[in-house]
């Protein structure tokens, strides 16, 4: 009796560690996009390399702000067009569906693409939040 005791130990150490790993992998993706989406925000709107969080309202483009969004539109619709279709939605009710399938194997091009496509989308205005894309990308 011991003996199974020990190997029921074992693999739940085995699981425990392995979740762990996979949690500290997910939160450095998860900052990495955060930090992808402030580079973007900075070029789109100050016109410098930086990946420090600024707010896009303290910009100095005055009106032609209004085209910075339009701007990164059609950059993510072109990446959606000749990238991937993949891209597309909303990244949780995907993410969802895909576990729930089966079908949760992401392509490796499309582990570039949708942090990509997402941080010029957040990044250049757009009405999204990070959360679809960390946990698609996670």
């Amino acid at each position: 009796m011991p003996r199974r005791t020990r190997l029921v130990d074992l693999r739940v150490l085995w699981i425990c560690t392995v979740a762990v790993l996979l949690g500290l992998l997910s939160s450095l993706i998860a900052r990495v996009l955060v930090a992808l989406i402030a580079l973007v925000t900075n070029l789109a709107f100050y016109g410098r390399w930086s990946m420090e969080a600024v707010s896009p309202s303290d910009n100095q483009l005055g009106l032609w702000v209004m085209v910075v969004p339009v701007i990164g539109g059609l950059i993510v619709g072109l990446m959606a067009r000749w990238g991937s279709r993949a891209i597309r939605g909303h990244g949780i009710p995907e993410a969802m569906e895909q576990v729930l399938l089966n079908e949760s194997k992401i392509p490796p091009r499309i582990t570039i693409l949708k942090p990509l496509s997402s941080a010029v989308a957040i990044g250049t205005g757009g009405p999204f939040g990070a959360e679809g894309p960390i946990i698609a990308t996670g």
